[in-house]
This record gives C-alpha cells, structure tokens and sequence, in this order.
C-alpha cells in the first residue's frame, strides 16, 4: 500500500499575492524610517527628489559616488538647501566664479546646509576638491 500524504500547492498567483505583500511591507517600513514630517531631520538615503518647478523652501542635495544628487536641485530664493555626504571623502558645495555659497568642507557621512541667494537665476557650483564634480543650484 503506498500512502502519501496531501502535498500543498501554491498557484501562481497565491505566490504573486505573497510577494506583494511582502514588497508593500517593506515600502511601509522604509517610508517610516526615512526620517519625513520633523524638523530639523536629515535627509534619508535614499535618492532625494528635486523641488517642483517653482522652488521650494529647501532643498535636498545628496553627494554620492563623486556626484551631486540631482545635478540641478531647485530652490525659491532665500531656501534652505541641505547637502549630505554619503561618501567616504570629504567634498564641497562652492558656488562657481563667486561667492553666492560655500559649505566648507563636508565629511564622510556630515550634513551641511546653506541659504540659497535671494536673487532668482542659476547659479553653477563645483566641489573644490574633486572640480570634476559640477552642478547648478536654480533659485526660481
């Protein structure tokens, strides 16, 4: 006599169902713990999102593999911009052919942040360690 025991099958879709609750889990726990809604928060890790086309008040500028996180963040004149250093050098936000704003040096892993000029325009911006690293900060 040969007995065997009820094997469970999953279908497809029960498995597409588990995985996506998996995933919406997971965006949960990482839309809780990305640090939104207090003031004087950092910025989370993950990539930061330029402002809208008519500025905001801040702006989040992350330095990552030798590069600025957008290239071109926007800001309204007089905005707050908060620059994070996510690599393992230190690096600078200085704007170009002037001396609209300067962050000094920032870190491995520091937050610094600047006050944007209050004029409207563009303003292009270098690190002055690594000059390779470019970007332009719109105030708008």
């Amino acid at each position: 006599m040969n007995i065997r025991s009820p094997r469970r099958r999953t279908s497809r879709r029960s498995r597409a169902r588990g995985v996506v609750a998996v995933l919406a889990a997971l965006c949960l726990a990482l839309a809780a713990c990305s640090g939104g809604g207090g003031g004087g928060s950092t910025p989370s890790s993950a990539t930061p999102s330029a402002t809208g086309p008519s500025g905001s008040a801040r702006a989040a500028l992350v330095i990552r593999d030798f590069a600025f996180v957008p290239a071109d963040p926007t800001v309204a004149p007089g905005g707050r911009v908060t620059v994070t250093n996510e690599d393992s050098v230190t690096h600078t936000v200085t704007a170009a052919g002037g001396d609209a704003f300067d962050t000094g040096d920032i870190a491995p892993g520091a937050t610094a942040t600047f006050t944007a000029p209050g004029e409207r325009g563009s303003y292009p911006f270098i690190c002055t360690i690594h000059p390779s690293m470019l970007g332009t900060l719109v105030v708008g």
